[in-house]
């Protein structure tokens, strides 16, 4: 049977509960132990694939092509592990489903409630997240006392004493803010907290405690005492030079013992020699390279957070830090793609939807390839230097996408009818389609060509296999054009083109697939790290 370990949050949200749950979870796997991952999201949208980058953050996407909370990527990043869509669950996912039940006779004209059946749906995929698994790390997103937020509480309660669960371990999250005028640490919203969850009918076994400051041991003890745990049990999260640094602080603090001890794990002593090796190298890293980033969601820099995750892993392998120069598409259509980019070794256009800031990333393209700088276009990056291409070497007047001019008289991406969808099914797409769920989703292969960077920078592998998130396609009608031209196609997906690279370039790549969606702190990702390598030699 599987244990448990819950994460919640208290006082406000923002503290770091992903990290916190990577970062144990982390823990226990380099200690042995098979560690299954589970972030619960309260708010009703199905999933975050219709929310703003702007309102939400990344929208990340599993391998089984489920569109996810970012917090996922953290688990993968840390892990170093896969994860599918029972990963993560929403509260629209939840009443979606007892709703279908009900409206198919499934409850035997029963009464629908929150308890027992929202709750009763809540704990059971919780149970299927843990199969199979030693342990799971059960991440709630929210704060304790939201209304959203309890059923979930319920659920979790309610496992403490389910038969079918082999034991449970409550972690709370707070903030011991410090009050400058009065100099001093206060608790007070730590136990206000915890006096919450209580209340609720659940008590935490360990709080781990976000500050600013150092916890002098007589706070930790009061600490300690108020909230009725241990006092080694009372875990610092100070401000980190990196977040791939929080599992180093927690080993240090022996966060394993009080969990070992409650959960009967045993002796639990993780190898972290070789994630030791890499954070030293992110934080006091002997190499520099400039990577310009160009794109359009800078406004939250968390909508690239797997991107951004990704650059970092690169430069952690190759010893060096990678300075990103955030770079506003909109601001090159007003200034230039030189002005912006001239100092940078890389560039880097990153994905996106929608026609604003679009023209700014043409530029960026041609700056690159004019310039002979090395560039890593991804999904919309790389449909764009098909685009700029067509062009300004083709000389193809009006040559777009028909994502953003429908007449276009040189349609370079289009969108195409029906295509093999995640698990080989036919599907059929148009504009009318509705947004959630009717993209390109998950990982597909991609049949690399001999010679290619691409097949280079992956080991020589002839086939690979990458992560997608997007709706239309590079039209394969222009594909000889482009060849005859010098733009060759190096990578292919049941015939859809999935990368481009510029023959006599120095390293150019277009990938239609999101490569950051599959890099880890101990294994980068190989597109990732090739182009990070480009720009550290540039000359």
């Amino acid at each position: 049977m599987t244990k448990y370990i819950f994460v919640t949050g208290g006082v406000l949200s923002s503290l770091g509960k992903g990290i916190t749950a990577a970062s144990i979870g982390t823990l226990l796997k380099h200690s042995g132990k098979n560690v299954g991952m589970l972030k619960i999201d309260p708010y009703i949208n199905v999933d975050p694939g219709t929310m703003s980058p702007l309102e939400h953050g990344e929208v990340f996407v599993t391998k089984d092509g489920a569109e996810t909370d970012l917090d996922i990527g953290n688990y993968e990043r840390f892990l170093d592990k896969s994860f599918l869509k029972t990963s993560n669950f929403t509260t629209g996912q939840v009443y979606s489903s007892v709703i279908e039940r009900e409206r198919a006779g499934g409850y035997l004209g029963q009464t629908i409630q929150v308890i027992p059946h929202i709750v009763g749906e809540i704990v059971n995929r919780i149970k299927e997240a843990g199969r199979d698994h030693d342990i799971l790390v059960v991440e709630l997103g929210g704060t304790v006392g939201d209304i959203e937020g309890l059923p979930f509480m319920e659920a979790i309660r309610q496992m403490k004493h389910d038969d079918d669960v082999a034991g449970t371990f409550f972690v709370h999250v707070t903030l011991i803010p410090y009050i400058k005028a009065a100099g001093e640490l206060k608790s007070k919203p730590t136990q206000h907290s915890v006096q919450e969850l209580r209340r609720i009918g659940i008590t935490p076994q360990m709080i781990i405690a976000r500050s600013e400051n150092a916890l002098p041991k007589t706070f930790k003890k009061k600490l300690a005492m108020s909230c009725d745990v241990t006092q080694n049990s009372v875990v610092e999260a100070l401000d980190a030079a990196s977040i791939y640094d929080v599992p180093m602080s927690f080993l240090r603090q022996n966060i394993l013992k009080p969990i070992a001890k409650e959960l009967d794990l045993g002796e639990l002593e993780p190898d972290m020699q070789e994630w030791d090796s890499l954070v030293k190298k992110i934080v006091q890293p002997q190499g520099r390279v400039v990577i310009g980033f160009v794109g359009k969601y800078l406004a939250l820099k968390e909508s690239y957070k797997s991107l951004t995750e990704a650059l970092i892993h690169a430069g952690a392998h190759l010893d060096s830090r990678v300075e990103i120069c955030w770079v506003d598409s909109e601001e090159i259509e007003e200034r230039g793609a030189e002005a912006l980019l001239s100092d940078c070794d890389g560039i880097l256009v990153a994905g996106g939807f929608g026609s604003r800031g679009v023209e700014g990333k043409i530029q960026a393209i041609e700056y690159a390839r004019v310039n002979r700088v090395p560039y890593l276009g991804i999904c919309l990056g790389m449909q764009l230097t098909l685009v700029e291409y067509a062009r300004n070497v083709l000389g193809l007047e009006g040559a777009n996408s028909v994502e953003f001019d429908e007449n276009t008289p040189h349609p370079m991406i289009y969108l195409i009818d029906n295509f093999l969808d995640q698990s080989g099914g036919m599907q059929l797409r148009t504009h009318k389609s509705p947004m959630g769920g009717t993209l390109r989703l998950g990982e597909y292969p991609c049949d690399t060509k001999e010679g290619s960077i691409l097949r280079e920078a992956y080991n020589g592998q002839k086939t690979i296999y990458e992560r997608h998130r997007h709706r239309y396609e590079a039209n394969p009608a222009y594909r000889a054009q482009l060849e005859e031209a010098g733009m060759l196609v190096t990578g292919e997906s049941n015939g859809l083109i999935e990368t481009v690279e510029i023959q006599g370039h120095p390293w150019f790549l277009g990938v239609q697939f999101h490569p950051e969606f599959t890099s880890r702190l101990q294994t980068p990702n190989p597109s990732i790290l090739a182009f990070v390598t480009a720009s550290l030699n540039a000359e």
